[in-house]
C-alpha cells in the first residue's frame, strides 16, 4: 500500500514554510517610508508570531480577528495564524461597530488583535460587547498585552508547518452585506492554494516584480505577498491610497505592478497632477473588485498605458473566476472594455438561465462555476440551497459571451430594474452615461414608482469643473436602449458612497433615493 504521505498535497501554510525558510537575505517587505525586511527578517519575525501566539493557546482552529491599518504586522499575523493551522477573521479598517461586532459573534473570535494607535477606541466598544475577548495589541495599550513584546520575547525559529486537509477552515470571511445581513463564507485549504496557483501561472506579472500595495493587508492587500516571495521580487506597503502619494512612489521606487479597485484608477484619472510623475515604470495594473467603466478605461489606457489587467471573483470563488489580459483590452472598442475577461482554464464556467439550462452566445445568463476554487459552502445552510443549487456555484452575476469567448457583465440579478414589466440591467445605462466626457462616476438603480413599480434613477458625480444637463444624459441611453431604460432622473452629487472593499454601495442608494421618492 502506498503511504499516504508520498502524494500527500502541499496547502499554502506549507509553501510559504519552504519559502521562507530558504529565501536568503534578498530584500522582500518594504513599508513606505519606513524599514525594508529581507526574506530572512520576515522568516524570523513571523516565527515569532507563531511562538507567541502558541504561548497563549492559538492553535488547530482557533479564530483570531485582526483590525489594522497597513503594517507589515498584518501579514506576520496573518501567515503566524495560517502555520497554527488556526482560522482568520479579518476586519475591515473602514467597516462600522455592527459589521465588526456581527463578524467577531458569528465567527466565535476568542482574539482580537488591534492596532494600538488608530483602533483602541473601537477595541474597547468590542470588548464592552463582547465579554471575555481575548485583546492583543500592536503597540502599548491599557486595554490589552502588548503583542510587539510577546513576539520580542522569542527566539527566531525555522518554520514548521501542519498537516492539513483540503477541506480545512482557513479564514472566515464576511460580504459586504450589499444585499443584507453580511453572510459568513469559509474559506478552505484547498480553494485558497487553488487561487494562488491560478495567479501564479495566468496572471501577468513582471519579472520581477516591484509591487506596490495600497489596499488593506488584512483583505486583497495581502494577495499581493506570495507572488512577491515566489517570483523574488518585492512588495511595498503604503497606508491609504492618496493619488499623488502613490505617483511619487511609483516613480521613486519604479513600481512596475499594482492591484487596485476602479475608484483608485477614476481618482488618478482626475488628479490634476497625473501629467507630473514617471509612470513608466508600470508593467501591470491588475484591476477588479467591481465593475469598471469602459470609457474611463479607454481613457486610463491612452494616459497610463497598455497595463491594465482584470481579474473577477468573489468570496465563494476567489479572484480567478475569469481574467481579461492586458493585450485584449482594445481602447478602441468599448463593448470589449466592458468585459471581465475568458473563463480561467481551472474552473467549469456556464451561463445559465433560470432552469439551469445554458444560454446561447449573445443572450443573458448568470455565471455559474463548478472546480476547486468553489467554497464548500455557507455557515448557515439555508444559504447554501440557493448559493449551490443543481451542483454549482451560482454567482448572482448576469452576463453575455460573445463570439470570441469574451464575457461582459451586464448586472448583479440582484441590481435588476423591472420597470413596467420590462427587465432593465442599470450597468448597460451606466457604461451609456458613462461615455459623456464630463462624467466621472455614475450609478444606476431603481427606485419606487407608482406606475412602473420601479423607475430608472442614476446617481452621478462630475469630473472637477465639467456641466452637462440632464437632456444630453438620457437621450443616448434613450436612443440606444429605448426610452424605457432612460433615466427618469438624476442626481448630481460629489461622492457615491462605497463599500470597504470598493463597490458602489447601492443598496445604501436605494435607500437614500426611495427614501428621496417616496
Amino acid at each position: 500500500m502506498i503511504d499516504d504521505q508520498l502524494h500527500r498535497p502541499l496547502f499554502n501554510a506549507e509553501v510559504l514554510a519552504n519559502a521562507l525558510n530558504n529565501g536568503g537575505d534578498r530584500p522582500l517587505l518594504h513599508l513606505k517610508d519606513g524599514p525594508v525586511q529581507s526574506v530572512d527578517e520576515v522568516r524570523d519575525a513571523t516565527s515569532q508570531f507563531v511562538q507567541a501566539f502558541a504561548a497563549i493557546g492559538v492553535g488547530r482552529g482557533s479564530r483570531v480577528a485582526m483590525l489594522s491599518p497597513n503594517r507589515p504586522e498584518c501579514l506576520h499575523v496573518t501567515h503566524a495564524i495560517q502555520l497554527l493551522a488556526g482560522i482568520y477573521v479579518p476586519l475591515h479598517p473602514l467597516s462600522g461597530l455592527a459589521d465588526h461586532l456581527n463578524s467577531i459573534t458569528d465567527a466565535e473570535v476568542g482574539i482580537l488583535i488591534f492596532d494600538a494607535e488608530k483602533f483602541s477606541a473601537r477595541a474597547a466598544e468590542i470588548a464592552e460587547a463582547v465579554p471575555g475577548i481575548h485583546l492583543l495589541a500592536f503597540g502599548s495599550s491599557p486595554l490589552a498585552d502588548d503583542l510587539f513584546l510577546l513576539a520580542a520575547a522569542c527566539h527566531p525559529q525555522r518554520l514548521v508547518p501542519p498537516v492539513v486537509e483540503g477541506h480545512d477552515i482557513t479564514r472566515l470571511g464576511y460580504s459586504g452585506g450589499t444585499t443584507g445581513q453580511p453572510k459568513a463564507i469559509p474559506s478552505t485549504q484547498r480553494s485558497g492554494f487553488v487561487t494562488g496557483q491560478i495567479m501564479q501561472a495566468e496572471w501577468e506579472w513582471p519579472a520581477p516584480p516591484r509591487i506596490l500595495t495600497c489596499a488593506p493587508l488584512t483583505h486583497a492587500g495581502g494577495a499581493m505577498f506570495m507572488p512577491a516571495l515566489l517570483r523574488g521580487g518585492t512588495l511595498m506597503v503604503q497606508n491609504g491610497f492618496d493619488p499623488v502619494k502613490v505617483m511619487q512612489t511609483i516613480e521613486e521606487e519604479r513600481i512596475n505592478c499594482m492591484l487596485m479597485v476602479p475608484t483608485m484608477i477614476y481618482a488618478l484619472l482626475d488628479c490634476p497632477r497625473l501629467g507630473e510623475y514617471d509612470l513608466s515604470s508600470l508593467e501591470t495594473i491588475f484591476y477588479g473588485a467591481s465593475a469598471i467603466s469602459p470609457p474611463r478605461l479607454k481613457e486610463a489606457i491612452e494616459r497610463i498605458g497598455p497595463v491594465f489587467a482584470q481579474f473577477y471573483g468573489q468570496a465563494e470563488a476567489p479572484m480567478c473566476i475569469t481574467y481579461f489580459r492586458k493585450a485584449d483590452h482594445d481602447p478602441d472598442n468599448l463593448q470589449r472594455l466592458a468585459s471581465c475577461g475568458k473563463p480561467s482554464p481551472w474552473v467549469r464556467v456556464a451561463l445559465m438561465d433560470a432552469t439551469m439550462n445554458p444560454v446561447p452566445d449573445g443572450e443573458p445568463g448568470e455565471i455559474c462555476v463548478q472546480g476547486p476554487l468553489v467554497m464548500d459552502g455557507y455557515r448557515d445552510p439555508v444559504l447554501n440551497v440557493e448559493a449551490l443549487f443543481g451542483g454549482w456555484l451560482h454567482t448572482g452575476d448576469v452576463a453575455v459571451r460573445d463570439p470570441d469567448g469574451f464575457l461582459r457583465i451586464v448586472d448583479r440579478t440582484k441590481d435588476m430594474i423591472v420597470s413596467g414589466g420590462f427587465n432593465i440591467y442599470p450597468r448597460e445605462i451606466e457604461d451609456i452615461i458613462a461615455e459623456h466626457p464630463a462624467v466621472s462616476q455614475v450609478a444606476v438603480i431603481g427606485v419606487p414608482h407608482d406606475k412602473w413599480g420601479e423607475a430608472v434613477k442614476a446617481i452621478i458625480v462630475l469630473k472637477p469643473g465639467a456641466t452637462v444637463s440632464e437632456e444630453d444624459l438620457c437621450a443616448p441611453v434613450a436612443a440606444r436602449k429605448g426610452s424605457f431604460q432612460a433615466p427618469k432622473s438624476i442626481a448630481f452629487v460629489d461622492g457615491i458612497p462605497q463599500t470597504p472593499v470598493g463597490k458602489p454601495d447601492k443598496k445604501a442608494l436605494r435607500a437614500a433615493h426611495a427614501a428621496a421618492a417616496g
